[in-house]
């Protein structure tokens, strides 16, 4: 079995059938022996934490430059969070891309944030917040959920340290939108399906986080956080075949 895990960041799997691949900073501080050795001072905590967990399996590659794998070659692509992160026609390009390198009958996974699960809970919260003022109060978080990650400037994990490596890590590291953690476009089941359908992909189904066509997908882990929960609550689980 060959699986591609693409915009990893740091949520990789070390199982041999899998390669991670991403262009992140985390990444190419891992592959370089003598700039992983800096990284205690860039980061720390819980980061430092994932990134010395990292695995050997992983490729550094910008995706913008397509997959370095021959056509009809890989047997399953997943990424997750990542594809509402590209802007509308790169991310066309990238499915293209995923389908080139699959088998024939390969299986793509997809999970992306849901932008119907938002929306309802959104809806819901309104109905809610006209009858108890206490949750009013609570109202602007369902709105964030919406737009706080198109419209963020500093990345979150930076915007939690102390000022000087606040610093630092914005000089070298860039804004939100530079390091990718922005959102350029949400996709609901319907809207995922259609452009499935339209480059080609044939059965688009919705899976749940534990559900896949991809033999023994829980153990690769991509999909659960340590404890064998949901990794990525309210997200859209989606698989299409070549």
């Amino acid at each position: 079995m060959k699986i591609l895990n693409l915009g990893c960041g740091t949520k990789t799997s070390d199982n041999p059938d899998v390669t991670n691949i991403d262009w992140s900073i985390y990444l190419r501080l891992k592959r370089n022996r003598l700039l992983r050795t800096i990284v205690p001072l860039l980061v720390n905590g819980e980061r430092l934490e994932r990134f010395k967990s990292l695995p050997d399996n992983i490729m550094v590659r910008n995706l913008a430059k397509g997959l370095p794998f021959n056509s009809n070659s890989i047997d399953a692509v997943y990424h997750s969070h990542f594809l509402a992160h590209l802007d509308k026609d790169i991310a066309r390009i990238l499915l293209l891309e995923i389908r080139r390198v699959l088998k024939p009958g390969g299986i793509h996974r997809l999970v992306v944030p849901d932008l119907e699960k938002t929306c309802r809970g959104y809806i819901s919260h309104i109905a809610i917040s006209d009858n108890d003022s206490t949750e009013a109060s609570n109202h602007d978080s369902y709105i964030a959920e919406i737009i706080e990650l198109a419209v963020r400037r500093e990345a979150y994990g930076t915007s939690q340290q102390k000022p000087f490596r606040r610093f630092i890590e914005n000089v070298f590291l860039g804004d939100a939108r530079r390091r990718g953690e922005t959102l350029q476009w949400m996709y609901d089941r319907i809207s995922l399906s259609a452009l499935l359908i339209g480059l080609g992909y044939k059965n688009p189904q919705l899976r749940s986080y534990n559900t896949s066509l991809i033999p023994n997908w829980n153990h690769y882990g991509l999909d659960l956080d340590k404890r064998g929960n949901e990794y990525k609550p309210e997200s859209l689980y989606i698989e299409a075949q070549k």
